[in-house]
């Protein structure tokens, strides 16, 4: 751990360039070119230099070769390759003596601290130290300041350096990690995009798997009568009844895309009108909030198929639905008392408009609830809990 601290590059992100707005952008630009003109008016201006237009002719290939190599060095510690970037610094350890010893004083100092805060800031902390140390210590040389002065300007220079690291590396961890929140996000949104598309088609499935078996079987028992002479009446009987078949299909279809994209009525509304069809009586308890699409289509569907149950199998039965509004769940009752006992849980289960009880049952178990149907003393009880 102690050697991988020592060794470690500043991240991608924290060596990359930093996206600014317009005026920062703006604002950093002017600082560089005040910083550049700084240098030059320090470097060229009075009678620094020595050995006349020759010495200035140097001194400007000099910055030249100052900027071009800080810029390499930026590229270089930006793809972190440590041999080059050494190799940069070198030549800007030696590029800023030549500077002093031509009297371009100001450009071989600011080579020396810009090479300093640099190295701290992007450098791995076994080669950043060395290479602060061998500017600093150069700088220190040939500065000719005091020595409070001197002290003064390597703290700072290493304050400043360190600083800038921290913040790079800070930056880089908050764009790294919402990088990793824009994926999570990204892959939720792909796993809620799945589930509703297999939502969907469970929905459909359950409408048309019931909706077409059972129109094939009228149209090809239509077709063994029409072999066999049967009378128009009976074949016309089995068209009618498949045609019936496909409207309840298409109606039932309809109504499951509504109940998926949320266009359909509260739950408690439903009831009513449903109950009122199936001439049941309804009671609801608890108060009344809105459900999850796929909370409030199976309380729809579990309350159908029931009911559809009750009219095929126990037609004289008196009918009730309860529907209770619990803390944490809602809680759906269908049952019907004294119809013929004989009605076996295999027909109950395998009837309907296509949702059978236990296709219900695997529905709510996906829903993290149960339902349960069986016989009671004097009739029949279909239990949905569902938590919602």
């Amino acid at each position: 751990m102690l050697l991988d601290t020592w060794t470690r590059w500043p991240s991608q992100e924290a060596l990359a360039r930093e996206k600014r707005s317009r005026p920062g952008l703006v604002l950093s630009v002017v600082g560089r070119l005040a910083m550049l003109l700084a240098v030059v008016l320090g470097t060229f201006h009075g009678d620094r230099l020595t050995g006349g237009s020759g010495t200035t002719a140097v001194a400007a290939l000099l910055l030249v070769a100052a900027v071009a190599l800080l810029q390499l060095f930026f590229r270089t510690t930006r793809r972190h390759r440590i041999r080059w970037s050494l190799a940069v610094a070198g030549q800007l350890l030696v590029l800023a003596p030549l500077a002093h010893h031509i009297g371009a004083d100001t450009l071989g100092d600011v080579i020396w601290c810009v090479l300093a805060v640099l190295a701290l800031q992007r450098l791995p902390l076994a080669a950043a130290l060395p290479t602060c140390a061998a500017a600093l210590a150069s700088f220190a040389l040939v500065s000719g300041n005091t020595f409070l002065a001197l002290v003064a300007t390597v703290a700072g220079l290493s304050l400043l350096g360190y600083l800038l690291r921290l913040d790079a590396e800070a930056r880089g961890t908050a764009q790294r990690l919402l990088q990793q929140e824009q994926a999570a996000r990204a892959a939720e949104a792909e796993s809620a995009a799945l589930a509703e598309r297999a939502r969907i088609a469970r929905e459909i499935h359950d409408v048309l798997a019931h909706s077409l078996s059972a129109q094939l079987v009228h149209l090809e028992a239509a077709r063994l009568m029409l072999d066999g002479g049967a009378d128009r009446e009976q074949i016309r009987e089995r068209v009618v009844a498949a045609r019936r078949m496909a409207q309840d299909g298409l109606k039932e279809t309809k109504q499951a895309l509504s109940a998926l994209r949320g266009e359909f009525t509260p739950v408690g509304e439903f009831l009513v009108e449903l109950t009122h069809q199936e001439q049941a009586r309804l009671s609801v308890t608890g108060t009344p909030r809105p459900l999850d699409a796929e909370v409030a289509l199976a309380v729809r569907r579990t309350a159908q198929e029931a009911l559809t149950n009750i009219r095929k199998h126990a037609p004289r039965a008196q009918r009730a639905v309860e529907l209770h509004y619990l803390d944490q769940e809602v809680e759906l009752l269908v049952r019907n008392s004294g119809g013929p006992a004989e009605a076996r849980s295999a027909e109950l289960a395998a009837s309907g408009s296509g949702y059978g009880l236990l296709g219900m049952r695997e529905r709510a178990e996906l829903l993290g609830g149960s339902l349960r149907a069986g016989p009671e003393p004097d009739g029949w009880l279909v239990l949905l809990r569902l938590p919602a």
